[in-house]
C-alpha cells in the first residue's frame, strides 16, 4: 500500500507491505521492518529495526485520540502529541515528500476514489492558504478532506455538495 503521510510541515512518501506477520515500511526509500500488536482499541505496541540491521531493535507504543476527520489523527508517542494526516499516495497533490519543489501552474483537486461530495469548502476566488481544507469527500463511509498543497486563489469549483463522483473526478481547480 502506498501512502503519503503529512507530518509538521513536511509530506513524507510511505510503502507498506506485509511479509507474514511483520510489515516492511519503507519511508522516502529508507525500509524498517515493523512488528505491530494491538495492546488496546487505540494502542500499538510496535517493535522497529532497519532492514539492514544497523540499528538494534527500539520499542515503541503509541496511541491514537479520536480521530479528527478521516485519515486525520493525533498520535501519542513518548509524551508526545503528534498532529498527522494519512492519505493515499497522490491525494496531497503536487506536494509529494518533504523539502519536494511545490511546482507552479494550477492545482488539479481529483477525488481519490469514488465518492459523495459532502462539504465544498471554498468557493472562486477564495485566497487559500497551504494545507487548507478544500472540499469534503465521503468514501467508504469516511469522510476525506482534501486540501491545497500551497497558497493560491480557487479558480474553478466544479462539483456541488451532495451528487456522486468517480475516482479521478476533477473537483476544483486552484491557481
Amino acid at each position: 500500500m502506498n501512502l503519503e503521510i503529512a507530518v509538521g510541515n513536511g509530506v513524507r512518501a510511505v510503502s507498506v507491505t506485509r511479509k507474514g506477520a511483520l510489515l516492511h515500511v519503507s519511508v522516502d526509500g529508507r525500509t524498517t521492518v515493523v512488528d505491530a500488536r494491538r495492546v488496546g482499541e487505540m494502542e500499538l505496541s510496535l517493535l522497529v529495526a532497519p532492514d539492514d540491521g544497523s540499528a538494534p531493535v527500539r520499542g515503541v507504543d503509541a496511541s491514537l485520540a479520536a480521530q479528527r476527520t478521516s485519515g486525520d489523527f493525533d498520535v501519542h508517542v513518548a509524551g508526545r502529541t503528534i498532529p498527522v494526516q494519512v492519505r493515499l499516495a497522490g491525494s496531497f497533490g503536487r506536494q509529494k515528500t518533504a523539502g519536494a519543489a511545490q511546482g507552479t501552474g494550477p492545482q488539479r483537486i481529483t477525488a481519490p476514489m469514488p465518492g459523495k461530495i459532502v462539504r465544498v469548502l471554498v468557493k472562486p476566488g477564495d485566497e487559500v492558504k497551504a494545507r487548507q481544507g478544500l472540499v469534503v469527500v465521503e468514501a467508504m463511509k469516511m469522510e476525506n478532506e482534501l486540501r491545497a498543497a500551497r497558497d493560491g486563489r480557487v479558480r474553478d469549483v466544479a462539483v456541488t455538495e451532495g451528487p456522486s463522483v468517480d475516482a479521478g473526478a476533477l473537483l476544483l481547480v486552484v491557481e
